[in-house]
């Protein structure tokens, strides 16, 4: 196929992609800003500002929330070692984006402009609309300029990245060392010396127990807890008072069909006689007539045009494949030949069509796409959008007004809860110092916890702990931080004791097996069958005990390895024999050396990236955990 059909493609490609890496992680209107709320980072003279952080943070939680579901818990955000890796990634990216633009690595504005023509979000009955982009960018609170800029930045960096990235070596002697290790097996039989084995060999007394409890109070701590009622007020405690009518959702169906229609994709094939844009009129003239001539063979044999373009078609991608470009959407092109595919009915043939490629007679073979779905199959995607957007509009409209509303009559929750029509709710017993999970983050806990709250009896202020989420809270019952009595934990700490006294005797009992197996003697300790194990299947082992079986020196077999097992007791294993890789298919071989050559790759651009650091003027304000409220 000529080579722009492939490159317009890859761009546009790239381009969908790079939409969803600048909406979604790095934020918008943050590009480039230093405005703010302080700059956490500085690279090079060039500030990240508070902001740019804050949007990535809250983008990259939309992220995790669509992949966990259910189990997300926006308190993960709230650690400091979250915070620094997305602030080290920022600091990363804009390395990247100087040393592109220090390498000249540039977009011209032609090929910016077919870039962004060839995006179907900014397109409107297939074409580019200038006010589609434009209203597109508004949503997400993006000027033209700062996106063309972003998207010119983000294809220069890119390049840059690919570099690197895709430049990772492999050899075969490599690849074929890899696959010899990690496909080794060895068969193993193990066995277990498990504590409860020496349960009935240990005694613990009242005297120890007593000298446990008196050494280790802390471990019988009560923390300080709280009974407490809460409200939240979000977005999607909203959505269920949200009421449409049919007019709204047909109104909504009439005006924004675009976004029911399924992009028009055609097939099209091609005879291209070629001439360059740069050649003399005689030469144009003269390819010109060429086709023309060609053009009236294709007229009076229509059905013989596969046959014509592997004859005379001048294309090295598509002649042997009878001139056959596969399907493409608009804008995927050069203009002449796009509007020129998008005329024609299939079956039909094109007169000639000019390019910077030469003279193309196309025919149309079929034609995909470009449908607009029922209102009756879309009803509920546009409810669904609509009502989001009124529970948006309310939360933004009484966010302040809850807030304050919560503050300034700070001895109940029942204002607040009316103001926004959602019901005050109860938790029995939160703890003090208790892992944070949504909704009782870390922030919501140490509100709770304060002593504006315990001791006035006072609302907490409203917490954010989620994007578009507010808490409010405050307590009903609190009991201060007590120690349990001994006679309420001493039946668990004797248990306790009588555990740690049998797993010691477990370890003991097994080192002296495993040196006796080593010196050669037999001894019974209960085998399991025989398995078959390599590094990365050992389903039925834990990753240490397999290292270990792995490390053994199997010069002489059996051989023997033991440690203390992470579950209790002592873990034996006994080597009986290994099955080396005899032979290895090229197919496997080609694998291995794909993922080395990734995984050379990457470390290629990571140490790009650290060396460029080390070079680098960059000042960056750690987050750390904070202290909790005594």
């Amino acid at each position: 196929m000529f080579d722009f059909v492939q490159e317009k493609k890859r761009v546009v490609q790239v381009v969908l992609i790079l939409i969803i890496i600048t909406f979604g992680f790095f934020g918008v209107e943050s590009y480039r800003q230093s405005g703010g709320g302080g700059a956490p980072a500085t690279v090079n003279g060039e500030k990240i500002s508070q902001q740019e952080f804050d949007n990535a943070v809250r983008q990259q939680q939309e992220r995790v929330r669509e992949q966990a579901g259910p189990n997300f818990d926006p308190a993960l955000f709230d650690k400091p070692e979250i915070k620094n890796m997305i602030l080290d990634s920022l600091v990363n990216q804009r390395l990247l984006s100087t040393e592109a633009r220090s390498a000249g690595l540039t977009l011209s504005d032609v090929q910016l402009a077919q870039i962004i023509a060839g995006i179907d979000a900014f397109q409107k009955d297939g074409k580019f609309d200038k006010q589609q982009y434009e209203t597109a960018l508004k949503v997400q609170g993006m000027t033209p300029v700062v996106f063309e800029s972003r998207v010119r930045d983000e294809l220069s960096t890119r390049q840059l990245v690919d570099a690197y990235s895709k430049n990772g070596y492999a050899s075969r002697t490599g690849a074929d060392n890899l696959i010899r290790l990690n496909e080794q097996q060895r068969v193993v039989s193990v066995a277990q010396l498990s504590p409860e084995l020496f349960s009935g060999q240990v005694t613990v007394d009242d005297a120890a127990v007593k000298e446990y409890y008196e050494k280790n109070q802390k471990e019988f701590q009560t923390p300080e807890r709280a009974r407490v009622e809460y409200l939240i007020f979000s977005v999607s405690a909203l959505l269920p008072q949200i009421k449409l009518d049919d007019a709204e959702i047909r109104k909504y169906y009439e005006e924004n069909k675009t976004e029911f229609s399924t992009p028009e994709l055609r097939k099209a094939a091609h005879i291209l006689i070629a001439v360059d844009a740069k050649a003399s009129d005689a030469e144009k003239q003269a390819a010109r007539v060429n086709a023309e001539q060609i053009l009236q063979q294709v007229r009076e044999a229509p059905a013989q045009f596969s046959q014509l373009a592997r004859k005379y078609s001048q294309d090295p991608g598509s002649a042997e494949n009878g001139g056959d470009l596969g399907m493409f959407g608009r804008g995927m092109m050069v203009k002449p030949f796009d509007e020129a595919v998008f005329k024609l009915i299939v079956g039909e043939v094109s007169g000639l069509v000019q390019t910077d490629f030469g003279f193309h007679i196309i025919k149309l073979l079929a034609v995909k796409g470009g449908k607009v779905q029922a209102l009756n199959e879309v009803r509920g995607t546009i409810v669904q959008k609509l009502r989001t957007q009124k529970a948006n509009d309310i939360f933004a409209e009484l966010a302040e007004k809850f807030s304050n509303t919560v503050y300034e009559q700070s001895d109940t929750l029942k204002p607040a809860a009316e103001l926004v029509k959602l019901p005050v709710q109860q938790v029995a017993w939160l703890s003090k110092g208790q892992i944070g999970v949504s909704p009782w983050t870390d922030k919501a806990l140490q509100a709770v916890f304060s002593d504006e709250v315990v001791k006035n009896k006072r609302n907490t202020p409203t917490i954010e702990i989620a994007p578009n989420t507010l808490l409010a809270a405050r307590i009903l019952e609190h009991k201060p931080e007590s120690v349990s009595a001994l006679d309420e934990v001493a039946s668990s700490i004797r248990k306790k004791l009588q555990r740690q006294q049998a797993q010691d005797l477990a370890i003991k009992q097994g080192s002296n097996v495993l040196s006796q197996l080593q010196q050669g003697a037999s001894v019974s300790v209960g085998w399991k069958a025989a398995q078959s194990v390599t590094r990365s299947q050992h389903t039925a082992l834990d990753n240490e005990f397999t290292r270990q079986i792995f490390k053994a020196d199997i010069s002489k077999l059996p051989a023997y390895v033991g440690m203390e097992s992470a579950q209790g007791g002592y873990m034996l294993a006994r080597i009986d024999s290994v099955k080396e890789v005899e032979s290895i298919d090229e197919s496997k071989r080609a694998r291995y050396m794909q993922q080395l050559s990734q995984m050379t790759g990457e470390e290629l651009l990571q140490a790009f990236i650290a060396d460029t650091k080390q070079h680098a003027s960059i000042t960056v304000v750690p987050f750390v955990t904070e202290e909790k409220i005594n």
